[in-house]
């Protein structure tokens, strides 16, 4: 179950009361499912459940999180309080719509990538929709990608304006000795001079930021020549049309469509 109080979330769309369901509905027990609609990877079924339980519904679920399933299969079953089914709904759905739209098209990109490359890793941003990152990057591993850091506290990451700040690559990268042991270090590159750079003066990951992959691929050789540790990671202008051909090329490619731009999928609640 997620850690995190959805408490809040519900408070969002109950407000007051839901008065349609208090007003129409009889206070007796029944029972629900849950249709996924669509082929999907099926993310946010603990996140469903929690918030069938805070209403006093209990649930079975009949597929597992990050488990692929075909339209028009049950993926929960619901049973107690009509009320808390009906006013439990939709934000359950729309945990379960957002989710699995982002677990699906991880998924997606990253068995395009591994065709040709089975250990690149797919990674997610920091783009994503304030409030509900913590579900976002759950969905990005269900669906087989690499949340990448969660925050500005649990990795260090030095983009362009940090090195500007600092003056240099090289002024930068003198100050790792200040960062907390066990913290990763990346560094933003725009060429493949800087990443060689980067990599002699100990960073862990080096982003390489628009570089095409023919380039990225000859900036891993030279880095890994000078240290044989670190990784590449590919960003920035990176699609479901080019991705694949970073493959073998990097060791993570980052992209941000995956959760800010994933279509949602389609579920619905019948009851019973």
């Amino acid at each position: 179950m997620s850690e995190m109080d959805l408490r809040p979330f519900l408070k969002e769309d109950m407000g007051s009361g839901d008065i349609t369901t208090e007003t129409f509905v009889p206070d007796i027990s029944g029972k629900a499912c849950v249709i996924c609609e669509e082929d999907a990877v099926v993310a946010g079924l603990e996140e469903a459940a929690e918030i069938f339980r805070l209403l006093g519904v209990s649930s079975e679920q009949l597929t597992a999180d990050g488990g692929r399933v075909r339209k028009g299969t049950k993926v929960m079953i619901l049973e107690g309080p009509l009320r808390g089914i009906l006013t439990g709904e939709r934000t359950a759905l729309n945990f379960l719509m957002r989710m699995s739209g982002i677990a699906t098209e991880t998924d997606s990109l990253a068995r395009m990538v591994r065709e040709r490359d089975p250990d690149m890793k797919i990674a997610g941003t920091r783009k994503t929709t304030p409030g509900f990152r913590p579900f976002e990057k759950k969905a990005i591993a269900l669906g087989g990608g690499w949340p990448h850091r969660n925050g500005l506290y649990d990795m260090v990451m030095i983009k362009d304006n940090h090195i500007l700040a600092c003056g240099g690559i090289e002024s930068a990268m003198s100050r790792i000795c200040r960062v907390p042991d066990g913290i990763k270090v990346e560094i933003e590159v725009a060429n493949i001079g800087d990443g060689v750079l980067a990599a002699k003066l100990g960073a862990d990951i080096i982003m390489a930021d628009h570089m095409s992959p023919s380039d990225t691929k000859e900036l891993r050789e030279k880095a890994r020549a000078v240290n044989e540790n670190v990784l590449i990671e590919a960003s920035g202008n990176i699609t479901k049309k080019n991705i694949a051909d970073f493959a073998g090329c990097a060791d993570v490619v980052s992209l941000g469509s995956h959760t800010h731009s994933s279509r949602a999928v389609h579920f619905s609640l019948d009851i019973e």
